[in-house]
């Protein structure tokens, strides 16, 4: 770990830049004790240029017998000469000592014991001679002075060597710096750099030389690497392009195939285009040299085939219907999902079409709907193959679909049928509760006339036949309306047009003039609600033409925020209390069934003499579209 460390870049940075550092930091060291040094010289100088000036003022203190101030002056003299011989850290202040500055303070001390004892403790009369001893005494001061200047001129020089040695190492450790960093950081950057541009300019055989043992080694191996794997990749793309262009292809079949299954489903009328279609599909889709589709009943005990495409005419006849477990088709207990089975290595015994046709591989997969087997989907091969996983989810998905197909056929039919059941039912009743009940009427009408002719009751015989007559002629216009009815047809988006066209039919049979009258916006009827609107207005307007004697007919037609259909008549009218409506009226029990099975309500309101009004009223559209949707649902 510590070889590493020292081989990384930090490491040789570091060590060429120490010994720079160490000596600039002894120099700079170096140079501040130099300075203390002088400033301490500098205050020593000061101080004994002190003593000098304080030499001349005791001279003059004694020369003017001013004998009071010499203590203080004296004492002032002595502590100077104390700090120069002891020092003062704190200013900083001391004595550059050398022999010579030994030598000279000495003779200082002396001098002023002597100067001292001659002028200052007892001073004389005669004062000839005190200008000379002070002027030498002075001179001895000054011969101290010069000793310490002499001596930091010396640690002067040696301040401005240190300063210039100073200077050279900062210059030399910034070249040595410099240098370093070019040999150790910008030429492998630089190496790097080419590299890079090598290969941005194609050339991808472009690497970087491992000169060191540091981070740019380790760059430069991660670089060649990188390098490696850019020009493998770059030689198997071509490869790789191609192998995704296959699968992209595939995708692309695997989808077109799901897509015209699809549409197949959603247009197919009936089993055998259902059947015959998706064989053709499922060949293309999985290149199947052969495909059967067969149809298997309730109990699954047999399988006919409904298509077949690239069977030999022979096996698609021998085969037509299997038995179950027959042969290696038509298996209705076997795997849910695809079976590859090698028709050579099947079990003698059982039917050898396949094998004949010089198939080799059969895939079979059995046509599921929840856990219920619909039928069998069998694929021929002339080669030995095995199914790759994409292409068993595409069979898996194709046999899916057909299996909604077919039962989506299945409930149409049943659909269709409980329709004409419906309508069947319908016709029965209307015919049973109008034409039934006026052929009824007529035939008591027929025995009475009988008795009339047996008794040669003239009078009674026409007043039977007219009865005859007019209920005929009923009996042909409930017919007739009857027919209408059942081919009246809706507008998807509007059942206004629908409703003028009953009017229109209305007034051409009774000869009563019909004004509709619409009211607001609303949003449309689904179909199936329309037709059972115009079927109860259809019944109303047939009751207003049979026993209103209307001379005039409204509907009138409210949208918001409910759908209400009213037919009011000019007509007779009758009194709802007396029951009269359920014996003469007999379309009202037909109306109520009609708008029951909507969720709708039919009233009946009526003044005798004042006309007769119908009134429908329909649930909340939200209501209406579920029930709507509700149907659709249970009928797909």
């Amino acid at each position: 770990m510590n070889v590493r460390k020292l081989r990384g870049l930090g490491a040789k940075l570091a060590l060429s830049a120490a010994p720079f550092a160490l000596l600039a930091l002894l120099s700079v060291t170096l140079t501040l004790w130099v300075s203390w040094q002088l400033d301490g010289g500098a205050a020593a100088v000061n101080e004994a240029g002190r003593m000098r000036m304080q030499a001349y003022r005791l001279s003059l203190l004694v020369s003017r017998h001013e004998l009071d101030a010499l203590p203080g002056t004296i004492n002032e003299f002595e502590r100077s000469v104390a700090l120069l011989r002891n020092g003062d850290p704190e200013r900083p202040l001391f004595v550059p000592w050398d022999d010579a500055v030994r030598d000279r303070f000495a003779r200082v001390e002396s001098g002023w014991q002597q100067y001292r004892a001659s002028w200052l403790d007892a001073p004389p009369v005669q004062r000839q001679s005190l200008g000379a001893d002070t002027a030498a005494f002075s001179s001895d001061i000054d011969a101290l002075v010069s000793g310490i200047e002499a001596h930091m001129s010396r640690w002067t020089a040696l301040l401005h060597l240190l300063q210039l040695a100073t200077i050279a190492i900062a210059v030399l450790g910034a070249s040595v710096l410099l240098y370093v960093g070019y040999l150790f950081v910008l030429e492998p950057v630089s190496h790097l750099k080419q590299a890079i541009e090598r290969i941005q300019s194609g050339d991808l055989g472009a690497r970087v030389e491992r000169a060191t043992d540091d981070e740019f080694g380790t760059l430069a191996d991660g670089f060649n690497g990188m390098a490696d794997q850019i020009q493998a990749m770059y030689r198997n793309l071509e490869g790789k392009v191609i192998a995704k262009t296959a699968e992209l292809q595939e995708k692309q079949e695997r989808l077109e195939a799901l897509y015209e299954v699809t549409s197949l489903i959603a247009t197919a009328r009936s089993l055998d285009e259902l059947a015959q279609g998706f064989v053709g599909y499922v060949a293309r889709a999985l290149h199947a040299d052969g495909v059967s589709l067969r149809w298997s009943d309730e109990s699954n005990r047999r399988f006919l085939m409904l298509a077949s495409q690239g069977l030999p005419a022979y096996m698609t006849e021998g085969e037509r219907c299997l038995k179950a477990h027959e042969c290696h088709c038509g298996v209705p207990d076997a795997s849910p999902h695809a079976r590859i089975i090698p028709i050579r290595s099947m079990t003698p015994g059982g039917l050898q079409y396949c094998a004949e046709a010089g198939f080799e591989t059969l895939v079979s997969i059995p046509v599921r709907l929840k856990d219920r087997v619909m039928g069998e989907v069998d694929l021929f091969f002339h080669a030995e193959i095995d199914l790759s996983p994409s292409a068993r989810s595409l069979l898996e998905a194709l046999t899916t679909h057909l299996a909604s197909g077919m039962e989506n056929l299945r409930l149409t039919a049943l659909r269709n049928e409980a329709a004409v059941s419906q309508e069947r039912n319908f016709l029965a009743s209307e015919l049973h509760d109008s034409i039934a009940q006026s052929l009824a009427f007529m035939k008591m009408q027929l025995e009475m006339m009988r008795g009339a002719l047996a008794e040669r009751d003239t009078l009674q015989t026409e007043r039977i036949l007219g009865e005859l007559d007019a209920g005929l002629r009923e009996s042909t216009g409930d017919v007739r309306e009857l027919l209408l009815h059942f081919r009246t047809r809706t507008n998807a988006e509007d059942i206004e047009g629908a409703l003028l066209g009953t009017l229109r039919k209305f007034e051409h049979q009774s000869g009563v003039h019909a004004t509709l009258n619409m009211h607001d916006h609303g949003i449309p009827l689904p179909p199936d609600i329309q037709i059972q609107v115009l079927h109860i207005v259809q019944e109303a307007l047939s009751n207003v033409r049979k026993h209103a004697r209307a001379s005039q007919v409204w509907l009138d037609v409210k949208q918001q925020p409910l759908w209400v259909f009213e037919v009011r008549d000019d007509g007779i009218g009758f009194d709802l209390s007396d029951g009269a409506a359920d014996e003469t009226h007999v379309g009202l029990r037909i109306m109520t069934e009609r708008a029951e099975r909507i969720g709708a309500r039919v009233e009946v309101f009526s003044t005798p003499q004042r006309g007769t009004s119908v009134v429908l009223t329909l649930p909340p559209s939200t209501e209406l579209f579920e029930r709507a949707t509700a149907a659709e649902a249970a009928e797909s």
